[in-house]
């Protein structure tokens, strides 16, 4: 009789004949591409009757690699068929019922004891079929694709139709033989059982909570692997990793340094913000390296004192270390820019043609962070020449920005950063980027949002209520093009054995000296009353020119083509100067006293002009600049009134006497304060006493064993070199050591005789194992064990064999100290502890604060009043006195890190890139996670603030829910749901929940007997899921309420809705990717 029929698998299913066909003792052969264990679990009862199950997989499946992952497009496939043993993609409601444990254990059973697959590796195509022979009667079912729900007709899939021939007699016969044939072919057929059992026995074995936090990494961040694609890559060709600079980096710099290059290659730009004294510069050098390799012109553009620095790595020098690269690049300075000609660094100006760099990394970036049209135009042309000369104009160019500090309190500092790398035209970087909106919305919403933070009252001010208040375009952006690591990152997630540990900080010690022990000598308070009746008219004639002569001079500026007016450059000297005062009083009576006498100089030499004005009636004035040793020479300012000529005033058109009464006042108080402090010797300092005691205890008694050293910052250069006069003399004869000073305006100074005192040399002897003393300068064992240095040296230097550090003064901005403890507290140092000491002026914190804004207010109104524009030079030193009075306070406690200062928020809070680091780590040692089932979980013990429940992974299969775009990981959602059925985090908060998840289980490498044993007894070994699958159903309801509440939400904001867009309609729209129970 003729068996044949067509099932149509709806009516008439594949199953259902199965089930009345198959017979025990049968024996069932099958070709088909792919084999599921829900297709098992349909025909159960058969199947464990039968005598034998042979499986042939029609494509490689399962077979041993031969190659290396072979091109993605032959991958996914065979991905898809070896992953369709757990469930194929129209099995995952199915899956979401999780009863896949129960099913994996029980077809892992009765795959040992009846079936056997083999795999197809000779390349032929086979078509599909399957056979059944009972003994009396043989059957062939052909057009079935594979062995799974949908190919048996118990799911529709998305077939139009699912049309099974079935046939009998001898067309099955001619099947059954031809099976037999390939099945007994060696060179055609691998035998893969044993990799089938062992895949679906992961499918029931207990994991370790460590795996299945990878496992929620590897999902979400998987698209972010496919990204790394080959041209975005380093392209090992160039050799760059056989050159010398590479071979001296940590594993962390490396990691930045291919990061660097894919971001370079993928936006144009990049900014490494990593944290002070994690190697920013060598890092910087790898990447260069790379590129002069591959024939491309690059620049460094630095601030002037760290020229000597990058001119040393590319000079053929002794003390290169990484002479061997032959790097070549030019180093110019950030002031450069606004230079019209001459020669810097030994390149002439004039001819150079700027357009011409692919590559050009800022040192020190935050100083362009004003970007154009602010505070001063120096700035706005410093900023403006780089985006003209440099970026725009010639070739393509790429940027790396390094800086410690990118984001101060506003974003508009990152954005004008970034602005360098997409030449001013975001849209540019637009399209590479994949958010949904443009780059200047996203800074407008994210400076929006961070306003409205500042206002909250500070109980509710927390880093996490600012992360739920920025948007996801946003932290895409950050981790696009930054990369920003902490101290604390790269202890947490590297090997510190290699790298050598940071040293453990001490408690700063804070001193509060008096000014001078003498009995009737005046105090800091006294003298700070007198400061304030200084009006230093000296430095603004502008103010004394008649209304009527002032058209004359009004359009003189100080350097042609900037458009600063003689005015405002005088105003800015003015306050600059009265703060400068109280800077340099605190820094060291010396200090303070020659300024004061420069002061005077000037003021004389003006009345002095006046008076002999009085009796011939002719001279002209020339108004002289401020003198370049007053300056701290970190302030930003100083430049900015050093450049350009002199402006010749007639007095003739000034009101010259009001002039001279308000010089005469200068010059009395001047006077009197001069006279107050001739009394104050360096034995009567008693802040220089006071040093040389830190110095005793300190060389007698080392905090780690034989280590003398010790390092002196002061701001300005005339107390480092009154420092030096005093402190070399004393320690040399009491302890026999040598000193050295550095300073910016001279070189460098020591006590050894016949030294040459290059600041090379210097630095070289004093830390001579970080800079390599052995190879630089093999003949000599010159130790200097003092170093006496202004800010010159504060960045971009190793100076890790010294342990002490001492701020002679405290710089106003706090992040200048953190800065200047960078130079000794750096990854590597093989001190185990060391102390950072500051001297404060003897006065309360308060005190000092007020006084501080005192003197910038009442200079503000002079300015305002005379200017009606409230032009504050330096943004710097504008009133956050709140925020510093806090910082400043924290640091006489403790050292704190740059990016643990800010009360605002870092990089570092930011970006997600901390999972992907470590999912490529786990990757780099484990291989792939592509074939690991989906619906996975581990059991790990709760937490304080992480209660019992589960956390859930589920992927969105049709992608509507995302339609806001305030899901920063879709197509994936996260939900922590209690056992109670309470959402403890929903699936908008995606960087707190993996934060959770990590904390929950790293570390955690195995299963945790007594917690799974007991989850196993609650679900019957896997077979009750009910309760899970309850909590499941309730996290995805959560997601569309969530998504309908902010729906409604949007009808009532600006910017449109996204209500209506996207219906989701529940299970069947996610699939569970893994979940973590928390017991």
């Amino acid at each position: 009789m003729d068996d044949s029929k067509i099932l149509d698998n709806i009516k008439e299913t594949v199953r259902d004949d199965l089930r009345a066909e198959m017979k025990r003792g049968s024996r069932v052969s099958v070709a088909a591409a792919c084999f599921s264990m829900y297709a098992y679990e349909e025909l159960k009862k058969q199947l464990e009757g039968i005598e034998a199950f042979r499986f042939i997989f029609t494509s490689p499946t399962f077979v041993k690699e031969r190659t290396e992952k072979q091109k993605r497009e032959f991958y996914i496939p065979r991905l898809s068929r070896e992953s369709s043993l757990y469930g194929t993609e129209f099995e995952i409601k199915l899956r979401n019922e999780m009863p896949q444990r129960a099913i994996a254990k029980e077809c892992a059973e009765w795959i040992r004891k009846k079936a056997k697959f083999k795999s197809n590796v000779s390349g032929e195509n086979m078509a599909s079929f399957m056979t059944v022979d009972t003994g009396e009667k043989q059957m062939v079912y052909t057009q079935i694709s594979g062995f799974t729900t949908v190919d048996i007709g118990c799911e529709r899939g998305n077939n139009s139709y699912n049309f099974v021939n079935r046939m009998g007699g001898s067309l099955a016969q001619q099947y059954m033989q031809l099976f037999d044939n390939l099945w007994d072919e060696q060179e055609k057929m691998q035998d893969v059982t044993e990799n089938v059992i062992e895949n679906i026995s992961t499918a029931y074995a207990e994991n370790s909570p460590e795996f299945i936090y990878f496992m929620m990494l590897y999902h979400v961040f998987s698209e972010f692997l496919d990204d790394l694609s080959e041209d975005e890559l380093p392209n090992e060709a160039t050799g760059f990793k056989q050159s010398k600079i590479w071979s001296m980096l940590y594993d962390f710099q490396r990691d930045a340094v291919l990061a660097i290059i894919n971001k370079l290659e993928k936006y144009n730009g990049c900014i490494l913000a990593d944290s002070v004294g994690l190697g920013k510069t060598f890092t910087a050098l790898a990447v260069v390296k790379y590129y002069e390799n591959r024939n491309k012109s690059v620049l460094v553009l630095c601030p002037k004192k760290l020229a000597e620095n990058w001119n040393t790595y590319k000079d053929n020098y002794v003390n290169n270390p990484i002479a061997a690269d032959r790097l070549n690049y030019d180093v110019l300075f950030h002031t450069d820019l606004s230079r019209n000609g001459g020669t810097s660094n030994g390149l002439d100006l004039n001819r150079l043609n700027w357009g011409n760099y692919d590559l050009i990394v800022i040192d020190e970036s935050h100083n362009f962070r004003n970007g154009i049209g602010t505070h001063s135009n120096t700035h706005e042309n410093r900023y403006q020449k780089l985006m003209d000369k440099v970026i725009r104009s010639g070739v393509r160019t790429k940027v790396l920005m390094l800086s410690a500090t990118p984001v101060n309190n506003r974003f508009v500092d990152l954005k004008n950063q970034l602005a360098i790398a997409y030449e001013g035209n975001s849209e540019s970087l637009d399209k590479c980027l994949n958010t949904t909106k443009s780059l200047e919305d996203i800074f407008k919403q994210a400076q929006k949002a961070f306003n409205a933070w500042s206002e909250l009252d500070p109980g509710r001010r927390t880093t996490d209520a600012l992360l739920h208040m920025l948007d996801f375009d946003f932290f895409e952006l950050l981790d696009s093009v930054t990369i920003a690591r902490s101290r604390k990152h790269i202890e947490k997630y590297y090997d510190t054995n290699k790298i050598g540990k940071f040293p453990e900080r001490l408690k700063p010690i804070s001193v509060y000296p008096d000014l001078t022990d003498l009995g009737d000598a005046i105090n800091y308070n006294e003298i700070y009353e007198q400061l304030m009746q200084l009006s230093l008219c000296v430095y603004t004639p502008s103010n004394y020119i008649f209304p009527s002569k002032f058209q004359k001079y009004k359009d003189l500026t100080h350097n042609k083509g900037e458009n600063l007016t003689q005015i405002g450059r005088e105003r800015g000297i003015q306050r600059l100067m009265s703060i400068n005062l109280l800077k340099r009083l605190e820094s060291s009576v010396n200090s303070f006293q020659l300024t004061l006498t420069r002061i005077m100089e000037l003021i004389r030499g003006r009345i002095d002009a006046i008076n002999q004005f009085e009796k011939d009636g002719f001279t002209d004035i020339a108004i002289d600049e401020a003198n370049g040793g007053d300056w701290d020479m970190d302030d930003e300012n100083a430049e900015f009134f050093t450049v350009g000529g002199k402006v010749k005033i007639d007095l003739a058109d000034m009101d010259w006497k009001s002039w001279r009464a308000e010089l005469q006042k200068d010059a009395d108080v001047l006077e009197l304060l001069t006279l107050m402090l001739t009394d104050i010797t360096p034995e009567h300092d008693v802040k220089l006493q006071k040093l040389f005691q830190l110095l005793d205890e300190k060389i007698c008694q080392p905090i780690n064993s034989g280590n003398r050293k010790v390092l002196i910052f002061s701001a300005f250069s005339d107390t480092a070199e009154y420092l030096y006069d005093n402190v070399s003399k004393y320690v040399k004869a009491k302890h026999g050591l040598n000193s050295a000073v550095i300073t910016g305006s001279i070189d460098g100074r020591t006590t050894i005789k016949g030294f040459q005192a290059s600041l090379n040399n210097v630095l070289t002897c004093f830390s001579p194992l970080s800079k390599g003393r052995d190879v630089l300068m093999p003949d000599s064992n010159a130790e200097i064990d003092i170093l006496i240095a202004t800010d010159c040296i504060s960045e971009g230097q190793n100076l890790q064999d010294c342990d002490y550090l001492v701020n002679y003064d405290i710089h106003w901005n706090p992040v200048r100290i953190i800065q200047r403890f960078g130079r000794i507290d750096r990854i590597g140092s093989r001190n185990r502890v060391i102390q950072l000491v500051n001297f404060w002026p003897d006065l309360t914190l308060d005190d000092y604060i007020n006084l501080k804004s005192r003197v910038e207010t009442r200079m503000r109104i002079s300015v305002m009043t005379s200017t009606g524009d409230d032009d504050l030079i330096n943004p710097e030193e504008r009133g956050d006195l709140e925020y510093r009075k806090a910082q400043l306070k924290r640091l006489q406690e403790e050292v704190v890190d740059i990016e643990d200062m800010s009360d605002g928020i870092s990089i570092m809070d930011l970006g997600l890139n901390e999972f992907r680091l470590d999912l490529l780590d786990y990757m780099k040692c484990n291989g792939d996670m592509d074939k690991k089932p989906r619906g996975l979980h581990a059991v790990v013990p709760a937490a304080d603030e992480l209660p019992k429940g589960v956390i859930f992974v589920l992927k969105n299969v049709n992608n509507s829910v995302n339609v806001d775009d305030r899901n920063r990981i879709h197509p994936f959602y996260m939900v922590y749901i209690s056992t109670d059925g309470e959402i403890i985090c929903d699936y908008l908060n995606p960087k707190k929940l993996l934060d959770d998840v990590r904390l929950l289980c790293r570390g955690k490498t195995k299963p945790i007997p007594e917690l799974y044993k007991c989850f196993n007894r609650e679900t019957d070994d896997g077979r009750n899921m009910a309760g899970t699958s309850e909590l499941l159903s309730e996290a995805i309801n959560s997601i569309i309420d969530v998504k309908e509440e902010s729906d409604i939400d949007s009808l009532f904001s600006p910017g449109g809705t996204s209500a209506l867009m996207s219906p989701v309609s529940g299970l069947n729209d996610f699939e569970l990717i893994c979940f973590l129970v928390v017991k």
